[in-house]
């Protein structure tokens, strides 16, 4: 009998497991299970709309899904319509890879302010997730503060300040779209705890934000080191001087010089959000760096703003059935094993880190673990059969790798001029189309 293997979540991690047992040449069966009718997860949600090139993955994963020993099921919630036990008694091996799509909380009073947001939930919005598709965000703002210094954070820093024309070519859907681009933002304020040489921003994200429409970049001279100092590698050293040499160049440049304005901001942890039912400002403590970590040295400021986006991680939602690590915020596991016949990969594993092809080791590791400890190709149990059983006497309508493909075609073929695809951001909408 053909091994089975569920995977539950269809992201990158989902897919470089699912990638890695079909390499292995096993006769198996991979079902890939996803709450939303569309695939991706990460990919679709998480890129900035501004950022095509890096979606271009998703180009394998629909070979992979292809494949003809893989099923892909949208529309049907583990937890919900099929419990993650029954699912666990059906399949030789079950994969967790749900990713880490919540928002870390920032532990300072005022943070559930009206306008104060974390960055999970504002990406969705902008990205057309349907479940921040009604968040209606007031954008009719002067400023708006984003805490952090990685990549997240310049993702909403500059789809907040750009052009439609720059917008122009990108997924970025209409109810997005027309809030940001009739906002008076003129500020953005991105705002760290740390330095510019511990800030997790890569280069390229950082010098797009140097070349921006109608916006300038800003930094000040006495916030930035002389040079990186430490021990490291020799690749995270370039990597570091490059980002001070950036940040440097940020330092010569006017506030006059464009309509708007992204202020880089470093050595300051957010201590309070300020205003009465709404936001209308965020007070800070100055910081240094110790030992790596930001302690604060008693001095404080405060930035007015009307928009608030904590872009300082995602963590995981408790999933039920596993012995799940709520401070964590990751499924318990020894290297991705989490109990017989149950593994875990991604971010469910190992926490919100890393770029898009981190996950990719994760997914071979998993794979291997599989065959290691059930054997290639000596599947005991039903696995799609009963899967599909138990769908069709619950009800639930899923949404096969095909009938995705029709959606997709049909968000191809509904985009404006340049824009690579116009996005249903609603599962309503979806299962509409396809009848």
């Amino acid at each position: 009998m053909s091994l089975s293997v569920a995977i539950i979540g269809s992201g990158p991690a989902a897919f470089y497991t699912a990638g890695a047992l079909l390499k292995s040449d096993t006769d198996c069966r991979i079902d890939i299970i996803e709450r939303l009718p569309c695939p991706y997860g990460l990919i679709r949600f998480g890129v900035a709309p501004d950022h095509e090139k890096t979606k271009n993955v998703w180009r394998a994963f629909a070979k992979t899904a292809a494949h003809e020993k893989v099923n892909f099921y949208g529309n049907v919630e583990i937890g919900k319509e099929i419990s993650l036990g029954e699912l666990r008694r059906i399949y030789d091996a079950v994969v967790l890879a749900v990713g880490a799509g919540s928002d870390r909380a920032v532990g300072i009073p005022g943070e559930d302010k009206k306008g104060v947001f974390g960055s999970a939930t504002f990406v969705n919005w902008y990205n057309g997730h349907p479940d921040c598709r009604d968040l209606e965000p007031d954008l009719d703002v002067q400023a708006a503060v984003v805490l952090g210094n990685g990549n997240v954070a310049i993702d909403v820093a500059r789809v907040l300040v750009k052009t439609p024309g720059e917008m122009a070519a990108t997924d970025l859907p209409d109810y997005a779209a027309r809030p940001i681009h009739a906002s008076p933002l003129t500020d953005v304020y991105m705002v760290g705890r740390r330095g510019p040489n511990e800030a997790k921003y890569t280069n390229v994200e950082l010098r797009e934000m140097g070349r921006l429409e109608n916006c300038v970049a800003l930094a000040e001279a006495a916030q930035l080191p002389d040079s990186v100092a430490g021990e490291m590698s020799d690749r995270d050293r370039r990597m570091k001087e490059k980002n001070l040499a950036t940040v440097r160049e940020f330092t010569t440049r006017k506030g006059d010089e464009k309509p708007k304005r992204v202020h880089f901001k470093y050595y300051a942890q957010p201590v309070e959000i300020l205003g009465d039912a709404r936001v209308t400002g965020v007070r800070f403590e100055r910081t240094q760096v110790v030992d790596g970590r930001a302690e604060g040295v008693g001095e404080y400021f405060e930035i007015a703003c009307g928009l608030v986006v904590a872009a300082i991680g995602y963590t995981s939602r408790p999933v039920a059935e596993t012995p799940f690590d709520a401070r964590g915020g990751i499924v318990r596991n020894d290297d991705g094993r989490v109990e017989d016949g149950l593994y875990a990969v991604g971010w469910i594993k190992r926490g919100p880190s890393g770029v898009i092809g981190s996950n990719k080791p994760d997914g071979k590791l998993a794979a291997e673990q599989i065959l290691a400890d059930h054997g290639a190709g000596s599947g005991e149990k039903s696995g799609r059969a009963a899967f599909e059983a138990l769908l069709a006497e619950r009800g639930v309508r899923a949404v096969s790798f095909s009938e995705w493909q029709t959606i997709e075609a049909a968000e191809i073929a509904n985009a404006r001029h340049g824009a690579p695809r116009k996005k249903f951001v609603s599962t309503g909408e979806m299962l509409a189309l396809l009848g």
